[in-house]
């Protein structure tokens, strides 16, 4: 098949991209991929380094000055590209898409992922269901029932969860661990219950909840938890509070990470604490890592763990529910690498790219079949 994925991020692009990369790599040796993304982005650097996959300058700006030229830039590459399908991942990408297939004798069939609980009530929606998406993928059943709840329930839609590459996100030799916890967390890291996350700093991601459960320990135990949060640094607002609780000391920042694999398999345990998710890539790769993560009841980020097996669900901004999990690992250490090696085992089974890569090709070849039934 001839696939054009297409995303407006112009930086990072955070799970839009490594969503479009890793479908790139799994089927760019048996498709004909094309990538259509602002020359600025994460995704157009990483699309280019990946064989076989070409890799097109757009932009997918709401500005009028530059609308119509855009417009008719991804038009001439979508006649010329003879798509089977177009997977579009957002709002404004698929608003251009739409725009550029009107009046097409014969337009590419059109995949919209839904990657997060925006709402989807407007009349833009119901203007691309109508006009440019023949069937929708809901990264979560969450997502799937929020789409099922808007204009997308006139199409089909399917939930396929996030895939990893779980050899790239896999367990470091053992032997390698303590030169890691040193790096990460200073020399003084031997005998603490270290935990860590690559979600960012903001305050929606619940990081600071955890700080404030750590500091909610009694005082021996709240000497033994050393935190690791990794993304752009805090602002100072965000250090006061940490200030506040008595863990400036205790937490430690990397800063934005291109590849978060050795912070994070530094400790004893992930988390992912966020007040809003779709589903969750830093969840996973948590645990492709070997490692239990504690997750909040948050939108899909459940549907990665099973409770008390492979990690822990706690409600949203509930610091005494985090405060017991804490707890808990600090007094059963061997239970917490245990959960650690079933974790792992919970992401090559759900979690491979495989399994990921082969049910969105069934969908691209159930979209274009339906079509060509017409």
């Amino acid at each position: 098949m001839k696939i054009l994925y297409t995303n407006f991020h112009a930086g990072n692009g955070g799970g839009h991209v490594t969503y479009i990369i890793n479908l790139a790599k799994a089927l760019a040796r048996d498709h004909e991929i094309t990538v259509a993304a602002p020359a600025t982005s994460r995704l157009y650097r990483y699309a280019r380094a990946i064989p076989g996959v070409t890799v097109v300058d757009m932009q997918y700006t709401t500005r009028p000055s530059s609308w119509f030229k855009d417009r008719a830039r991804l038009r001439r590459l979508i006649k010329a590209g003879g798509f089977d399908i177009i997977h579009v991942n957002g709002s404004a990408d698929h608003k251009q898409v739409m725009l550029a297939t009107l009046g097409m004798a014969r337009r590419p069939r059109i995949v919209f992922t839904k990657h997060n609980d925006h709402p989807l009530s407007s009349f833009g929606h119901k203007l691309r269901v109508a006009l440019a998406t023949d069937h929708g993928i809901a990264v979560s059943d969450y997502v799937h029932g929020l789409m099922q709840r808007s204009p997308y329930s006139k199409r089909p839609i399917t939930t396929i969860r996030h895939g990893i590459d779980t050899n790239f996100f896999a367990p470091p030799p053992p032997e390698s661990l303590d030169k890691l916890r040193a790096l990460i967390f200073g020399p003084a890291w031997e005998g603490k219950l270290l935990l860590g996350s690559a979600g960012g700093t903001d305050y929606d991601k619940g990081w600071l909840d955890l700080v404030a459960a750590v500091a909610a320990l009694p005082p021996a135990d709240k000497a033994r938890v050393l935190l690791m949060v990794a993304g752009d640094p805090p602002s100072e607002a965000k250090l006061a509070r940490v200030r506040e609780l008595g863990m400036i000391d205790q937490v430690r920042f990397p800063g934005l990470l291109d590849d978060v694999r050795a912070a994070l398999a530094s400790c004893h345990a992930g988390f992912v604490l966020s007040y809003r998710e779709a589903l969750s890539f830093a969840c996973r790769e948590i645990m492709g890592l070997g490692l239990p993560a504690l997750v909040t009841d948050a939108g899909g980020l459940p549907e990665n763990v099973t409770d008390g097996v492979d990690g822990w669900i706690v409600p949203v901004r509930d610091v005494p529910a985090m405060t017991a999990r804490l707890r808990f690992m600090l007094d059963h250490p061997d239970t917490v690498r245990a959960m650690g090696v079933r974790a792992r085992e919970t992401s090559l089974r759900d979690f491979n790219l495989d399994r990921f890569a082969a049910a969105t090709v069934d969908v691209y070849q159930r979209t274009r079949d339906g079509r060509r039934a017409l």
